[in-house]
């Protein structure tokens, strides 16, 4: 499934990769993994595993990566950890700040033992994905959606 632009530029690209692959390698004119890799602006190794994942699982496979089944990293903020965290962004401030700052925000969320350990930039993220969304609900997906989130000031509108 497409979910954004960015999705659907790899979905081209992938596509763009297998047919510029699909002659014969005894055909004269067709392309070298090197050739390709340079034509598209990627690693001859993204060229590869694509290629690979179409030879040996098909088209969808190609196209559709599948989730990993054991992922090099847990997800920080689950469903439930991500709620307390908006919560903890939407709550009282302590008395000695005048507002919430991701490091502070990080803090919190572990003195809370919302999550053992977690890094500021973590948090920002986990809060952008929201509020990116919550943006985009609001105003349809497009530009100004994404344009009103945060101004150069760094203030989210």
């Amino acid at each position: 499934m497409i979910h954004n632009s960015a999705d659907l530029r790899l979905k081209i690209l992938e596509i763009q990769v297998l047919l510029s692959k699909n002659r014969s390698d005894a055909d004269s004119f067709a392309w070298k993994y090197s050739q390709i890799s340079e034509a598209f602006s990627v690693h001859e190794n993204t060229v590869i595993g694509v290629r690979k994942r179409f030879v040996e699982d098909g088209l969808e496979a190609a196209l559709d990566r599948k989730r990993q089944t054991n992922p090099s990293h847990q997800q920080t903020f689950d469903g439930k950890r991500e709620a307390r965290l908006i919560a903890l962004s939407c709550s009282e401030l302590p008395e000695e700040h005048s507002r919430w700052t991701l490091r502070l925000l990080a803090d919190k969320a572990v003195e809370l033992e919302i999550v053992e350990s977690v890094f500021h930039e973590t948090v920002r993220q986990t809060l952008k994905k929201r509020t990116e969304a919550s943006f985009a609900k609001k105003l349809g997906n497009s530009t100004r959606a994404k344009w009103r989130i945060c101004s150069k000031d760094g203030r989210c509108r």
